[in-house]
C-alpha cells in the first residue's frame, strides 16, 4: 500500500498542474461556482471535450502559483487574473473559442449557476 501524499507534496503537484495549464492554454474563463454541486461540476468536465480543462482549488494557492509563474516567465499578463479570484471560483482553461466554451457549459447543465455575465474572461498572450 502506498502512503498518502503529504500536504506539501499536494501543493507542489497543484502548482505544477496550474503552471502547466497556464503555459499550455491561451484562454481562461473564471467562473463563479456558488450553489453548484459536485455532480454538476463533473458533468461540465465531461461536457468540455479535449480542448478545455476545469481547475478548482483554493484561491490562495491559485494566486500564489500564478504570481510565482508570472515572475518566473516574465509575463505580467497573468497577474490581472489574480483580481478575479474572489469567492468560490473555478478556472476553465481552453484552446477553443471562449463563447463556444461558455455555451457548452450552459448546455451541459441548465441549472448551472453562472451565466456569461458572471464570467471574468481573460485572453492570455504567451
Amino acid at each position: 500500500m502506498t502512503p498518502k501524499p503529504r500536504k506539501a507534496e499536494k501543493k507542489v503537484a497543484y502548482d505544477q498542474k496550474l503552471c502547466k495549464f497556464l503555459d499550455e492554454y491561451s484562454q481562461i474563463l473564471v467562473a463563479s461556482v456558488d450553489n453548484v454541486g459536485s455532480n454538476q461540476l463533473q458533468s461540465i468536465r465531461r461536457g468540455l471535450h479535449g480542448d478545455s480543462v476545469v481547475l478548482m482549488g483554493k484561491n490562495t494557492m491559485k494566486k500564489r502559483s500564478i504570481r510565482m509563474h508570472a515572475e518566473k516567465i516574465g509575463n505580467n499578463a497573468f497577474l490581472s487574473l489574480i483580481n478575479c479570484l474572489v469567492g468560490n471560483v473555478g478556472l476553465i482553461f481552453t484552446k477553443g473559442d471562449l463563447k463556444e466554451v461558455s455555451e457548452d457549459v450552459a448546455k451541459v447543465d441548465e441549472v448551472f449557476s453562472f451565466s456569461c455575465d458572471d464570467l471574468c474572461i481573460h485572453h492570455i498572450m504567451n
